[in-house]
């Protein structure tokens, strides 16, 4: 089995746990964010079979569980210390095992070493650097739209150092995970006048100082591999802006595209399981890795991914013939969904299969209905710079206006036709612009998205007296190589990221263009190995080529700051499997062409409507983490009236939290109990814990032994009643 990321994190989470338990039975405590990195990577099975007894979220209530160890997987933020703070004061958990998703600022730091008991309560303090979300094989995110404002917008200056240094740690984190100590290397463009230029430099610096400080650190990173050294390739958005308008025609940047598929902490689409049939019912499917026609198909062209589809039901029909209905159309889409529909007995293969019939079968439908095949033929044309015949295009105005008249044509695809023809002509006058807007029938104030360009580094604004600079690819297509077929002319264009990773691969990619951070000793050192040089052994190692083992595979990372988009995941695939490299493309968040519109948008508003994390109250944690237990309810004084000063009738107090005791004064009286222990101890939503040794009994006896672990685990995971 080849690399998956998503696999690579699971084990690291999982191995720190196993090492943290060795087999003595603990309780786990996460955060919001540290749960839904683990919810993305491992099932909670996984978790509870490592001797976890519970899983419970450090911000809701939960009761004292002072004879057992916790361990803590946190997010390093200030509102997350404070609650762990809390629960050090009331001694929720015998000891305490730390491990944070991303490094602790030295001020909380101090916080937690200062605390005065935190000797005896923190067992241990680890970073993991998991601050990340695979979402396939080689695809990461960050779940960060808010990024793209940040890194380009005019009035978040102030905030870009802070978001910089945020990007780094997490960009180091996953070549941490993936135990690389990369080459790093940047996208630096050639005559940019907009103020991002320098962003990737910045960003490859940073990153290249947090590796260098964890190396410096920890004597055993990178671990010993027969990899060739990885490469991380710092870019942005501002490298290719062609790529997040043009009509992609693979299933899963299509469906992406034309349909309203959902994107949050998974991605699902909603369609209507069994349709035609009693049992009929909408459903939210998930796309994911768990799903095999997905990652089967997902980068295949649309017209293969239907004839696959159509393919393999076919086959199961000749291996099932008792299932055929010898009046249905085996080659009609529809039909092979209601012959689906009748098939109880396939209920898995059933639903993964109705599930992507139908969605080729609405994409399919906008294709022809909103005329795409007119509108793809132009955009090619404009985002490569040639025509279907490989020759200079002409009338390609005339081509878009045409479009612009057609009523079939979505007001969302004549804004992408314009926004590419502005870029194409390298700038146009703003009088030409609200001309064509109008034309369109779209609003004039669609002309700042238009304008917005120019922050990414696009001709946008062309004054008469002006040279004009006409679009040019950062890897102009040779004509003469290229070679047309009648799938493929609907797709001649292929984003900047795939001639970029095939010329690092050759180890010919322009070091003007994408300079190292730490320029190698032998400017040839990329060619060389590329020819198949061991630069290790001096000697050549051809007897190896075309059998190296799949963990030997020279991992290639890329960060594409500010947005990735479908297309380059594919050709990050495509390239990786080519030419036996293991290539991830890792980014702030997934852009469709509707949403990279949108962003563009945002920029010219006002930075207080963008509602940046950043900017937002900081986050506190809750009061009742701070309550402080109470003496049992008998023992509560009628209202007016001082508490005993002798406390519970006699009895020690149960150790179930409270401050620690402290050695009584000469001559001091004693401090009157807190009046508020019952009600602390009180929950109105969880069950009491188990009482421990020695304790007072609460009101309902103890599970059998062993039975409490059953019991939390079926009914509690990440904090969750169930």
């Amino acid at each position: 089995m080849g690399l998956s990321v998503i696999q690579e994190q699971h084990d690291v989470i999982l191995h720190e746990i196993r090492s943290i338990t060795q087999g003595d039975w603990k309780c786990l405590i996460v955060d919001e964010h540290s749960q839904k990195i683990i919810d993305n990577c491992i099932k909670e099975d996984d978790i509870l079979n490592n001797n976890i007894a519970t899983i419970e979220r450090i911000e809701e209530r939960r009761e004292p569980n002072p004879d057992m160890d916790a361990i803590y997987i946190l997010t390093p933020d200030s509102h997350i210390v404070d609650c762990l703070l809390a629960d050090f004061e009331v001694r929720r958990y015998r000891r305490a095992f730390l491990v944070w998703t991303n490094l602790l600022e030295p001020g909380l730091r101090r916080r937690i070493d200062d605390f005065p008991a935190v000797r005896q309560l923190r067992a241990s303090s680890k970073t993991l650097f998991s601050d990340f979300y695979p979402r396939e094989s080689h695809l990461i995110i960050f779940r960060d739209p808010w990024s793209f404002p940040m890194l380009y917008h005019p009035a978040c200056n102030n905030l870009v150092p802070k978001h910089m240094q945020n990007l780094a740690q997490k960009i180091a984190g996953i070549c941490i995970t993936l135990g690389e100590y990369p080459k790093v290397r940047f996208y630096q463009p050639r005559n940019a006048i907009h103020e991002a230029s320098v962003l990737c430099g910045h960003l490859a610096r940073f990153v290249q100082e947090e590796l260098d400080g964890y190396a410096q650190y920890n004597q055993n990173f990178p671990p010993q591999t027969n990899r060739p050294q990885g490469i991380l390739l710092i870019t942005d958005r501002s490298m290719d802006l062609m790529a997040p308008l043009v009509h992609e025609f693979s299933y899963q940047a299509m469906a992406h595209d034309l349909l309203p598929i959902k994107e949050g902490d998974k991605v699902t689409y909603r369609t209507t399981i069994n349709a035609g049939t009693a049992e009929a019912e909408d459903k939210e499917m998930e796309l994911s890795e768990k799903d095999t026609v997905w990652v089967d198909n997902r980068h295949r062209h649309m017209k293969d991914t239907i004839d696959k589809l159509m393919g393999d039901f076919q086959k199961f029909l000749d291996q099932n013939p008792h299932f055929t209905n010898e009046n249905a159309d085996t080659t009609n889409l529809s039909a092979i969904r209601d012959m689906l529909a009748g098939l109880p007995q396939f209920q898995e293969m059933k639903g993964a299969y109705s599930l992507h019939l139908t969605m080729a079968q609405e994409c399919m439908n906008i294709f022809q209905h909103n005329k795409l095949p007119d509108v793809a033929s132009i955009e090619q044309t404009m985002a490569t710079g040639i025509d279907e015949d490989f020759r200079k295009p002409k009338n390609v105005l005339e081509s878009i206006v045409r479009l612009l008249d057609d009523d079939a044509i979505r007001s969302i695809d004549r804004l992408r036709l314009i926004i590419m023809y502005i870029l194409f002509r390298g700038g146009v006058i703003m009088e030409d612009v609200k001309k064509l807007l109008t034309h369109a029938g779209l609003p004039v104030q669609d002309g700042e998205i238009i304008s917005n360009l120019e922050l990414l580094g696009g001709s946008v604004n062309h004054q008469l007296k002006d040279q004009r600079r006409p679009y040019a690819a950062l890897f102009p297509k040779d004509p003469k190589a290229a070679q047309l077929n009648e799938e493929s002319f609907l797709s001649r264009f292929e984003p900047a990221l795939k001639p970029l990773l095939e010329n690092i691969v050759k180890g010919t990619l322009d070091q003007g263009l994408f300079p190292y951070v730490k320029p190698p000793l032998d400017p040839n050192e990329e060619l060389l190995a590329a020819q198949g040089t061991s630069l290790r052994a001096g000697r050549p190692n051809w007897a190896a080529a075309g059998r190296r083992q799949p963990e030997n595979k020279q991992r290639v990372i890329v960060f594409m700051a500010g947005g990735a988009t479908y297309s380059e995941s594919r050709v990050c695939y495509d390239v990786g499997k080519q030419n036996s490299r293991d290539i991830i493309l890792a980014t702030s968040h997934m852009l469709t062409p509707q949403f990279f519109i949108r962003q563009l948008g945002d920029l010219s508003r006002d930075k207080r409507q963008l509602d940046l994390p950043l900017d937002r109250p900081k986050p506190r944690a809750p009061a009742h983490l701070f309550e402080r237990p109470a003496p049992p309810r008998a023992a509560q004084p009628p209202p007016g009236q001082a508490p005993p000063q002798q406390g519970r009738g006699g009895r020690a107090p149960p150790p179930q939290g409270g401050l620690p005791s402290r050695p009584a004064q000469s001559g001091a009286p004693k401090a009157p109990a807190p009046p508020t222990q019952a009600m602390g101890n009180m929950s109105l939503n969880q069950p009491p814990a188990p009482p421990s040794n020695g304790d007072a009994a609460p009101s309902q006896p103890p599970p059998a032994d062993g039975k409490l672990h059953k019991e939390k685990k079926r009914r509690n995971f990440l904090g969750l009643k169930k």
